[in-house]
């Protein structure tokens, strides 16, 4: 039987338990996957009692995909997630946790059929790190919006062959092939009002993606689509790291084009 579950805060939101519940049913394995609510002042002793218990594994959201990273004691932990110091995935290997990113690799099966020169990342936490380990070499120009600019500085060393550059929250967003918004709706809905103030909204020929999922859709989706351009939201980032987690958790390969869209039509109606 498989146990795992999500750990965040705030978490009561997540549809991570649907997601993997509906997968593993599809696959005929007995699991029971949760949410469960874990801030960083409990998150190192929640880890070393899960050492000791029957867990396959965890999904890592906010605040956690960045905070493990400060007590690598506990994890043994891929090097390319060590690179982008972030890790949403913990598999359990005998006596300790394997930490990776699935978030990367969901990322890259999102990205590398499409017509991308350039991108806009708005934020540096932990999924923007993912997102530019899945775009470094993919695309020549990635440029940063930063609310807190010494993020720049975490950011740097995951870039091997892509130029970086760094701007503030009043940067223009209109001139990319592809914006990745991965900044709470407090954050990114300003930026919506201050662009159509200034004229300079989306265009038709451009790749939108907003992480988010709650609320559905965000206020940067909507602007957007009424743009005309393509979208990506949070449901098409959810699901798609999630098929590896769930391969990693069970042990099993399968077709991840027939379970993507169950995935993605059981989110969707959900919301």
């Amino acid at each position: 039987m498989i146990r795992a579950a999500v750990l965040g805060s705030p978490i009561s939101h997540s549809l991570s338990p649907l997601i993997h519940q509906t997968a593993y049913n599809l696959l005929g394995i007995e699991a029971h996957y949760e949410a469960i609510e874990l801030t960083l002042d409990n998150s190192r002793e929640f880890f070393v009692k899960a050492l000791t218990s029957n867990w396959n594994g965890f999904s890592l959201t906010m605040p956690l995909k960045e905070s493990i990273f400060e007590t690598p004691d506990l994890f043994d932990i891929d090097p390319l997630a060590e690179r982008m110091k972030s890790a949403n995935t913990l598999l359990r290997r005998r006596d300790s946790f394997f930490a990776t990113s699935t978030d990367r690799t969901g990322f890259i099966r999102l990205f590398q059929d499409l017509p991308i020169n350039s991108a806009l990342i708005i934020g540096g936490g932990g999924t923007a790190r993912a997102a530019l380990g899945a775009l470094d070499g993919l695309v020549q120009d990635i440029h940063f919006m930063l609310r807190s600019p010494e993020r720049s500085v975490s950011l740097l060393p995951i870039a091997s062959h892509s130029r970086l550059e760094f701007f503030g929250m009043d940067h223009v967003f209109a001139d990319y092939d592809l914006v990745i918004s991965t900044t709470p709706a407090e954050a990114s809905d300003p930026l919506v009002k201050s662009a159509a103030h200034r004229d300079a909204t989306f265009r038709p020929d451009q790749i939108v993606c907003d992480v988010l999922y709650k609320p559905y859709p965000t206020a940067l989706l909507r602007s957007a689509r009424q743009a005309g351009a393509r979208t990506l939201d949070g449901i098409d980032v959810l699901v798609e790291q999630a098929l590896d987690q769930i391969s990693l958790f069970s042990g099993l390969e399968f077709d991840y084009d027939p379970m993507r869209s169950i995935l993605l039509k059981t989110a969707r109606e959900t919301l």
